[in-house]
């Protein structure tokens, strides 16, 4: 065949695509497995720093396994419903009506005995979104730990509510004020909300991103209202 063809150019062209698709589908195939126990991990990661818990990074698995003893699904109305709590979609869930999600707890065991019930969070910042997990006492009001991560807010601003001088903040707010349910309130520094709930200081310069922690609050717990009152009368 005349190499100099356009034949010959476009048998090259597609062959030599071929070659490259197939070998880019292969090594994505083979990093698969590798890449979903890597993110994994890093979830594992998260719910555990909700508890306060940090593990050396070759840790994490081993840690997640001793401390998180059970975790389950339930719904708005506090039963328990079928799933899998840790493969659940909190992002698809928190666009659900309230009564159809499905709801996902994770219960921890720290090293004195104590008991922690994690919940997760999802919602909107400025740029993109941010998630965390909450942890709550056993009394399923107060919160024993916080944490927040987000996808692309600025640094210094938005992104500083991934910082321990943000997140714990939270330490010993209450969900529950006077029996009655309450999210924690996230507002500008120097204001308070209109109403009697717990409430932190927003990041400074991060008003939107700090809202949208605010509103994911509210909106993520909300639903578990009546399972963590079953909480407050064990």
């Amino acid at each position: 065949m005349n190499k100099q063809s356009n034949t010959y150019t476009t048998i090259y062209i597609i062959l030599l695509v071929l070659i490259v698709g197939i070998a880019l589908a292969s090594t994505s195939l083979a990093l698969r497995d590798r890449q979903q126990a890597n993110a994994d991990a890093d979830k594992m990661r998260q719910i555990l720093a909700a508890a306060l818990i940090t593990p050396e990074s070759n840790d994490v698995i081993n840690a997640y396994g001793k401390h998180i003893v059970e975790s389950f699904v339930v719904n708005d109305k506090g039963m328990p419903v079928e799933g899998d709590a840790f493969t659940i979609n909190v992002a698809e869930q928190v666009k659900k009506p309230a009564a159809e999600r499905a709801l996902p707890v994770f219960v921890c065991l720290l090293d004195d005995g104590s008991k922690k019930y994690i919940l997760p969070t999802y919602g909107a910042g400025l740029w993109g979104p941010i998630w965390g997990y909450i942890a709550l006492d056993a009394n399923g009001s107060t919160i024993y730990g916080a944490y927040f991560a987000h996808q692309g807010e600025t640094p210094g601003l938005g992104a500083e509510i991934e910082k321990p001088a943000f997140c714990d903040k939270f330490k010993g707010l209450n969900l529950y004020k006077n029996d009655t349910f309450m999210p924690i309130a996230v507002v500008k520094a120097g204001q308070q909300p209109k109403g009697d709930e717990d409430y932190v200081d927003g990041v400074s310069g991060g008003t939107i991103t700090s809202k949208g922690v605010g509103d994911m609050i509210d909106n993520s717990l909300s639903p578990y209202k009546a399972y963590l009152k079953t909480l407050s009368t064990k």
